[in-house]
């Protein structure tokens, strides 16, 4: 299945850290723990049990080599594609009338992130002129909100965390200065490629998504999936790959299934993350850890890692086609990998 290629899920394991998430094109970010961060469970699904976390955020942090923007790691020789989108950015007149309204907030915080920064969000005063007003959870957090605009706009950066708290800082003490800005038209295209290569195949049009498409344009060549209908664009290099199984454990924000749509036309499979259901109406466990064995998904990993106490306990593992010999070994050897790499004692199985 070229998809799974395309993800580097294969027996041929990337060699480092910055290869792999310059063939994904980003890792995502989510405060979830219930085992290990997501960005560090993709990494390690890839690397196995050479990838440490520290590697990532040295990378970030120390090399500069990555980058985190807007809850995505991508490789900072791809920032060039997002600097003019960065200039036009934002779309929506509110935002536009809220900064400008707060423009003395948003230059004290330059003011004070150039003489002061890297600082975290509370140690940042609000001057604003004019609250953030929302429905939601950021109604007048005027100061993430502002941090996060900038950010947006170019203007800030993440210059790493502390803990979990983001650090912020002037984006041009964080972004090298040479980078090479691409211009709004060509940067989308090469975006829509960049992506394809990712997925290996994809819609030619989805609706818009908050962080990154699904979609990917005209990039690649038409495709027909098999009993699918719409347009379908396949990456003609992935094409020529060819496919060493192996048995993986993903996480829920995996790439490969977190468009939920695309997972059930390409490989048949249902998935739902949980965690937000209450708990007698879960299927398949809290932060349930979908099953790749070589180019079909077979089933969910039902586990958490308590790291105080130094287990990874091992709820259930549901079979989503009957397990054979090959797929419990495969299973049973990653689920040993991933406590021996958590450094937790395996129970439950």
């Amino acid at each position: 299945m070229v998809a799974v290629q395309a993800q580097a899920l294969g027996a041929d394991r990337s060699p480092d850290l910055l290869s792999l998430v310059g063939q994904l094109t980003l890792l995502q970010i989510d405060p979830t723990a219930a085992i290990t961060p997501s960005a560090d469970l993709v990494a390690w699904s890839r690397l196995g049990s050479a990838y440490k976390p520290e590697d990532l955020k040295r990378a970030v942090e120390t090399d500069r080599t990555l980058y985190e923007h807007n809850a995505l790691i991508r490789p900072m020789i791809d920032l060039r594609l997002h600097l003019a989108a960065m200039k036009v950015w934002p779309r929506y007149q509110e935002v536009r009338d809220w900064l400008t309204a707060n423009d003395s907030f948003r230059r004290d915080i330059l003011e004070l992130l150039g003489s002061s920064g890297p600082l975290l969000s509370r140690d940042i005063p609000d001057t604003s002129v004019q609250p953030w007003r929302s429905s939601g959870w950021t109604d007048a957090r005027n100061v993430t909100q502002m941090l996060e605009f900038l950010m947006m706009r170019g203007e800030v950066a993440i210059a790493g965390r502390q803990g979990r708290q983001r650090l912020w800082d002037l984006a041009e003490r964080v972004y090298p200065a040479d980078i090479e800005e691409i211009p709004l038209e060509e940067a989308s295209r090469l975006r829509d490629e960049r992506r394809l290569r990712a997925l290996g195949i994809a819609r030619s049009k989805m609706p818009s998504q908050p962080i990154e498409p699904y979609h990917v344009g005209d990039a690649g060549e038409p495709a027909v999936v098999d009993s699918v209908a719409g347009g379908w664009r396949v990456d003609p290099g992935s094409l020529d790959r060819d496919i060493s199984p192996r048995t993986a454990l993903l996480s829920p924000f995996d790439r490969l299934i977190h468009d939920r749509k695309r997972t059930e036309e390409l490989f048949g499979y249902e998935y739902v993350l949980e965690m937000y259901k209450p708990a007698d109406q879960r299927r398949w466990g809290y932060y349930a850890l979908p099953i790749l064995h070589g180019d079909r998904l077979v089933g969910k990993l039902d586990a958490r890692a308590d790291h105080k106490r130094g287990v990874f306990t091992v709820h259930a593992i549901h079979e989503d086609v009957p397990f054979d010999g090959e797929i419990k070994d495969g299973v049973f050897h990653e689920i040993e990998e991933l406590a021996g790499w958590l450094r937790l004692d395996l129970a439950g199985i």
